[in-house]
């Protein structure tokens, strides 16, 4: 059976997993991702969503200096968040609360297409509590057993996409890249320790990471 067949005789397209994406739009089960608010060199906030953007939004109330960028730390890359309305409304929005009543939660989830194989979406399709929550289990696992090494290569990219927008004008900013991805972790924070403090600072505690994985 082909995957457009299989497609069609149950009714649904893979694809169309659980909800709609709105950029910056974050439900519970991201609850502990962070996220850090910079205006050029200076920290505005950092935290889990809930907790960054309400000083950030204030910020762009007030201020009109630095242009803001606003990090996804598991990531390193910048993210946009929509900061029209009041602080309530721009929470609300990225980080919607979960339902406590009746019905299906709001898990602010990415749509994407998924290619398996017949036999993946049967068993799939057979899961109790539906497709997508299964998909998530599983991906929740693989992570929970991902080897160390593939954790701080993972960290240190993020590390690097931070600094390449943070400090790639500073000073001795490739020579504590290349200390970063060599493992080399005195090295790295001697190089790093001119930078502006928020971003050494910032840096230093997204790096730690990497470098515990590499001693584990």
């Amino acid at each position: 059976m082909t995957e457009v067949a299989f497609r069609s005789q149950l009714g649904y397209y893979p694809a169309d997993i659980d909800g709609q994406y709105y950029p910056g739009n974050i439900g519970p089960m991201d609850d502990e991702r962070t996220y850090t608010a910079f205006a050029g060199t200076r920290l505005i906030a950092h935290g889990p969503l809930r907790e960054m953007l309400p000083p950030t939004k204030r910020h762009v109330d007030t201020c009109d200096d630095a242009p803001l960028v606003i990090f996804d730390d598991q990531s390193g890359r910048p993210v946009d968040f929509d900061f029209r309305g009041s602080v309530e409304e721009v929470v609300e929005r990225a980080a919607p609360a979960p339902r406590t009543g009746p019905g299906r939660p709001r898990l602010g989830v990415v749509s994407r297409e998924v290619s398996l194989l017949p036999r993946h979406w049967e068993w799939l399709e057979h899961q109790p509590a539906g497709i997508s929550a299964a998909l998530r289990r599983l991906v929740e696992a693989a992570i929970r057993h991902e080897p160390a090494q593939e954790r701080a290569r993972r960290v240190r990219e993020a590390v690097s996409n931070a600094m390449t927008v943070l400090a790639g004008n500073l000073p001795c900013f490739e020579e504590a890249t290349r200390a970063l991805f060599a493992g080399e972790r005195a090295r790295f924070l001697e190089l790093i320790g001119g930078w502006p403090a928020d971003v050494r600072d910032h840096i230093q505690r997204l790096s730690e990471a990497a470098f515990v994985e590499d001693a584990a």
